[in-house]
């Protein structure tokens, strides 16, 4: 398995615009604490999150290919279960249904990055003081962060998490790894 400080140096995570590093190591963030709840590894749940959008810029005029691409990238690389996820959470445009638990976990996981990010950019103090209850406010505004989806988010369940629980672990995540998500 390829380790985090390789998977920083392959050319397609050095080709990355900078605010999708940022998601990217948001989702791994997230990914890290969702193994660490489970007793899952740290380390694959932790790098499907960091990796799973590498060929995103590539895709972009093709996303039915997204997640495809990437698997395909990372074969040999990382676990099957990794690149099953990668695949799995790009479902409703390459058709890769989700059924594992890293499979949902990476769905919910990635996807809440957006809807906390954007509300830290919001905020004074950004990830400091966020709570759960203003997160969930964010979410029934359709307005804001509209292209996150809250339904990826409320997949959260399918990993036996109820939202609010998941809500607080992503953004203790997120916040405790602000200065690397900053910079």
């Amino acid at each position: 398995m390829i380790e985090r400080k390789s998977a920083l140096e392959l050319p397609a995570w050095r080709a990355m615009p900078p605010s999708l590093k940022q998601h990217a190591l948001a989702s791994e963030a997230v990914l890290r604490a969702l193994a660490r709840r489970f007793s899952e590894d740290e380390e694959v749940w932790g790098l499907t999150g960091l990796l799973h959008d590498l060929d995103y810029p590539s895709t972009s005029q093709t996303p039915e290919r997204h997640g495809l691409e990437t698997a395909d990238t990372l074969s040999g690389l990382l676990p099957e279960e990794s690149l099953t996820a990668i695949r799995a959470h790009n479902y409703e445009m390459n058709g890769v249904a989700p059924s594992t638990r890293l499979d949902f976990a990476l769905r919910c996981g990635e996807t809440v990055t957006g809807l906390i990010a954007a509300a830290a950019l919001m905020r004074p103090t950004g990830f400091e003081g966020m709570t759960t209850k203003s997160i969930k406010k964010k979410m029934k505004d359709k307005a804001f962060a509209a292209s996150v989806s809250r339904e990826n988010i409320r997949q959260c369940a399918e990993i036996g998490l109820e939202l609010d629980e998941f809500l607080a672990l992503a953004i203790e995540a997120m916040r405790d790894n602000a200065s690397e998500l900053n910079s």
